[in-house]
């Protein structure tokens, strides 16, 4: 049974969450979670200082400090986008053993006073990449190319990005 022209949520099982709890308007909330990412056999991203951005029906979206990234492989691409609740995002492009991976990251140098603590954090598609870990578990890219959220087996859902979810 659907609710107000949402999906009936996933049954939550121990240790997850429903991405339905999650609150509108999105927040930032540091992630106590091991982050790592790997391309082409380099490690380009490992910390455990992430924070997380949640919101309804989204898996979250994890936004990593500079100082945990391998940041030799970042250049910045001239793509931009604007979010409702973190302001305005500026693209990255990833280097890593022979690819060149366009626009795999993004970040916002001046957010909303909400999302200060991830201000100059980058969040990482995890599509593209051989590699996305959270806690030594291979994410799974949120749905619909557009979002940048990771799931995991802690998150229940549906998630936003399936087709037939945009009104949601």
């Amino acid at each position: 049974m659907a609710f107000f022209g949402h999906p009936e949520p996933d049954p939550v099982g121990d240790g997850q969450e429903s991405v339905w709890d999650y609150p509108r308007p999105a927040i930032a909330e540091p992630a106590n979670r091991h982050i790592v990412i790997r391309h082409a056999g380099i490690t380009l991203a490992d910390t455990r200082g992430a924070w997380r951005t949640l919101e309804t029906s989204h898996p979250p979206t994890y936004y990593l400090p500079p100082e945990d990234i391998a940041m030799e492989h970042i250049r910045a691409n001239p793509q931009r986008s604007l979010c409702e609740w973190k302001g305005q995002a500026r693209y990255w492009d990833v280097s890593a053993g022979p690819d060149v991976l366009r626009a795999a990251a993004w970040s916002y140098a001046d957010p909303t006073q909400s999302f200060a603590p991830i201000a100059g954090f980058l969040a990482f598609y995890p599509e593209p990449f051989d590699e996305c870990l959270v806690d030594g578990e291979q994410v799974i890219p949120q749905p619909g190319g557009f979002y940048g959220g990771w799931i995991t087996s802690r998150e229940a859902g549906p998630f936003k990005g399936i087709p037939g979810s945009r009104f949601w």
